[in-house]
Parts: structure tokens; sequence; C-alpha cells
């Protein structure tokens, strides 16, 4: 293909992510008040501070919650585009990431959802008894959530991109052995930039499931790949 062959297949694809993401917020804008409650069910009562707010919050969500329905249509649209850059064998190996990326991405937010995010919360109501009562916005506390839950969905993709940088020869086994220390320090500090609450304890559960994944992708590597 050509350079203007591929613009026009990467314009392709880029409509029909769009058009995966029209239908997903549709879908999802029409059972709106049933992902709210899901979403504020950990929350204190919320309030919107705007005559509009609270519309332009539920196209929000309806756009993220959209996203998240099509991911497997994202994903794939993705993987497809960089499917013809490899050989046949390496597209059937390829073939097994999207399911793949997809379900380790889901997996990363059910994760936070359950996990870490509840611990933040509490963290931060621990601060609003007595003479202070907490008074946040719906927006807010969506951002907040989406702070905490997404970034762990992308990070739980880590050993299908360290096994793409082993089959490229770009890593190995051995070399991400002896790099163990510095990415468990790494992982630490990542997850005290990425949690918006300062307690050890979400920040933990979050640093521990990446040292986890990083093991995961060295024990992949050296089975599956030989390296």
């Amino acid at each position: 293909m050509t350079f203007t062959d591929h613009l026009g297949e990467l314009r392709r694809r880029l409509i029909r992510c769009l058009g995966a993401l029209a239908v997903g917020a549709a879908l999802s804008f029409w059972q709106i008040d049933r992902i709210v409650a899901f979403l504020t069910e950990a929350a204190p009562q919320l309030y919107v501070m705007k005559p509009a707010e609270a519309f332009m919050i539920y196209v929000k969500i309806a756009l993220w919650s959209g996203a998240v329905l099509t991911s497997p249509i994202l994903a794939w649209e993705f993987w497809a585009f960089l499917v013809p850059a490899f050989t046949k064998r390496e597209k059937r190996t390829l073939m097994l990431f999207v399911p793949a990326s997809v379900l380790l991405f889901l997996a990363g937010l059910a994760f936070s959802y359950k996990l870490i995010l509840p611990g933040g919360l509490q963290f931060l109501l621990a601060f609003s008894q007595g003479a202070v009562s907490p008074l946040w916005s719906l927006e807010s506390y969506l951002d907040f959530v989406v702070l905490m839950v997404l970034p762990v969905g992308l990070f739980f993709n880590l050993p299908l991109v360290l096994l793409l940088l082993a089959k490229m020869g770009l890593v190995t086994s051995a070399r991400l052995k002896q790099a163990r220390r510095p990415v468990i320090l790494l992982a630490f500090v990542v997850a005290a930039i990425i949690t918006p609450t300062t307690d050890m304890v979400s920040q933990t559960l979050l640093a521990i499931p990446l040292i986890f994944l990083y093991e995961i992708s060295l024990v992949l590597i050296r089975v599956l790949l030989k390296r």
C-alpha cells in the first residue's frame, strides 16, 4: 500500500470507530439513569452548580460509557490497522491480542472500581466529619472516578505491551528480571502520581497489581517466546 492508501485506510477505520462510539453513546444515554446510579452508589449526596451542568455531565458519562461498551470494536480497528505490517505468523499471534487487550482493560476497570475507588473515597470522607460536611459536585466526583479507574484499565495491558516488545527483540526475560527492583519502585511512584488520594492503602492496592502483571509478563516472555 502507498502512503495515500494508508491514510485512506486510517480514515475508514476512524469513521468506523466514531460510528461505533456514537451507537454506544446513544445506548448508554438510553440507560443513563442506571449508569449514573451505578457510578454514584459509593458517594454521599452530590450536587450540580449550574442549570445545564447535569445535562452536560450526562453527555460526558454517555460518551465514556459508550467507549467502554464499544471497546472490543475500537480495539479491533486499532489492531486491524497494524496487522498488515506483520507477517502471516505474527498476524495469528496478534489476533489473540484483541480479545486479550479488551479483557485486561475491563478487568482493570472492575478491579479499580471495586477495590481502589472505595478505599480512596473512605480516606477522603474521613476528613469530612464533625464540623466539616462533604459538598461534592457531580462533575468533580465523576472526574475523580475516571482518574481512579481508567488508568488502571490501561495499565492492565502491560503484559501485552511487554510481549510485543519482546517479540520485536527489544526486551528479554533476563533484562526484565534485572530491572525488577527499579520497576517495583516505579510502580509505587506511578501509583502515588495517578491516585488523587495520599493514603498508602490505595497506592499499594494499585502498585501490587502492576508488579504482579510485570512478573506475569516476565514468565510469558520466557515460556512463550523463549526469550
